[in-house]
């Protein structure tokens, strides 16, 4: 179709109300180059991820088309009404060109330099980079497609002006990557409330993102692709505070706690556990010097260390390996390194350091390494042990000893057998 037949259906279209865009796009066109619908306060240009750079080659002014001369958008890009992927060309081919700078791209020899540019070759006046001595030299322009799923003709049939997502290119001079929507733009009509209910656009990730492989095409709430060649895509701050910052190790819980389905957008289960079940040590969770902190923590929050590592499998390991264990490899099982000197840790009287505080503070820090019968070789009766009593005064203890027995027979039989008559006392 000819471009002034075009211009003229689209002016003829818009005079009958044919195509009212919505009620943002009514607003007057805005004074900023970004898209109309970005944040007006911290624009950083659209995501390389999403969109990866560009090589232009081409001379064209929007300002001067769009403002100066009034040529409506549809007039260079008609294929934007019909297109329904992001892998569509929108790019006018030459021959619309053609139609308004009285040249013809089919035989070469007629191609005139535009006034803009005088003095340049008829080639170099529109592309840049081109070689005067190769005539059909002209360098490549690359628009890689878009990383995402668009379709510009449903936006189109919704009224939709070119504004609402590109800005006003009618203030642009060479119309870039700038001028392409940014998510939070999008989330103004993808992120209502009832858009459900409307019939509206939706909100779910794979209606703007490509699904991740092994992912079925269509399958609503499946994790969404987030590495690509031109960069990794991640969540910006302003999504549920979860900008990937080096301190989100700290505050990510936060947001996992908040809607743990946003984090598995992007996600596999396996993510979180490999960390959780303390498969994976994460660099940044501990200190380079955390070998000679961690007994002092492990003291303190027992618990808290089994959140990630499990105590036989993890801590014991090491500690044999180092001698610092009573089950050590024999001539270093007494090096003394896992426990404070004799004349604090066992000998009296009682004080802080003292095994027997420290077993009554936190005895799943001893029981960590040690068994039931670690403590019969000092604490025993009848002439077993080192001859302590367990029991810390007969008359209180046997007031007590049933529930003891109840909760927990392991340390009786230590030294009874199940049916020893002084356990009877205890029932």
């Amino acid at each position: 179709m000819p471009a002034f037949v075009l211009a003229f259906a689209l002016f003829v279209a818009v005079a009958l109300g044919l195509t009212a865009p919505v009620a943002d796009a009514a607003a007057p066109a805005p004074s900023t180059t970004a898209p109309a619908l970005s944040p007006p306060d911290a624009f950083e240009g659209p995501s390389e991820a999403i969109f990866p750079p560009q090589t232009i080659t081409i001379r064209f002014d929007h300002k001067l088309h769009v403002g100066g001369q009034g040529v409506a958008c549809t007039t260079c890009h008609a294929k934007a009404l019909t297109s329904a992927s992001v892998a569509d060309r929108l790019v006018p081919p030459p021959v619309v060109c053609d139609g308004c700078h009285q040249s013809d791209h089919a035989n070469l020899s007629k191609v005139t330099a535009i006034a803009a540019t005088p003095g340049a070759d008829a080639c170099a006046s529109c592309h840049v980079g081109h070689s005067a001595t190769d005539a059909n030299a002209v360098a490549r322009m690359e628009l890689p497609r878009a990383n995402m799923v668009f379709d510009h003709q449903k936006h189109a049939s919704r009224n939709i002006a070119c504004a609402q997502c590109h800005g006003d290119v009618a203030q642009v001079g060479l119309a870039t990557r700038a001028q392409l929507p940014t998510m939070r733009g999008c989330l103004k009509c993808h992120g209502m409330p009832d858009a459900a209910s409307r019939g509206a656009a939706t909100s779910s990730c794979e209606t703007c993102h490509l699904q991740a492989l092994g992912n079925l095409a269509g399958v609503k709430g499946g994790r969404i692709r987030t590495n690509f060649a031109s960069g990794d895509l991640f969540p910006p701050k302003w999504l549920h505070d979860a900008a990937h910052t080096p301190d989100f190790i700290d505050r990510h819980k936060s947001t996992a706690a908040d809607d743990s389905q946003f984090c598995a957008s992007c996600h596999k289960e396996e993510f979180c556990t490999g960390c959780h079940d303390g498969r994976v040590r994460p660099r940044n969770l501990h200190p380079n010097d955390y070998i000679a902190l961690h007994a002092t923590e492990a003291r303190m929050a027992t618990m808290r260390c089994a959140s990630c590592h499990q105590e036989q499998a993890f801590c014991v390991g090491c500690h044999q390996r180092l001698g610092i264990t009573l089950s050590g490899p024999a001539g270093v099982r007494d090096s003394g390194r896992f426990h404070p000197p004799k004349e604090i840790w066992s000998d009296a009287p009682r004080r802080q350091g003292h095994h027997a505080v420290e077993a009554a503070r936190n005895l799943n820090a001893c029981v960590s390494c040690h068994v039931e019968r670690d403590c019969v070789q000092c604490h025993g009766a009848a002439g077993i042990g080192g001859g302590f009593n367990p029991h810390a005064s007969q008359g209180g203890f046997l007031a007590g000893c049933a529930t003891q027995l109840r909760r927990n027979p392991r340390p009786c039989y230590a030294c009874h057998m199940p049916g020893d008559a002084k356990l009877a006392s205890c029932r």
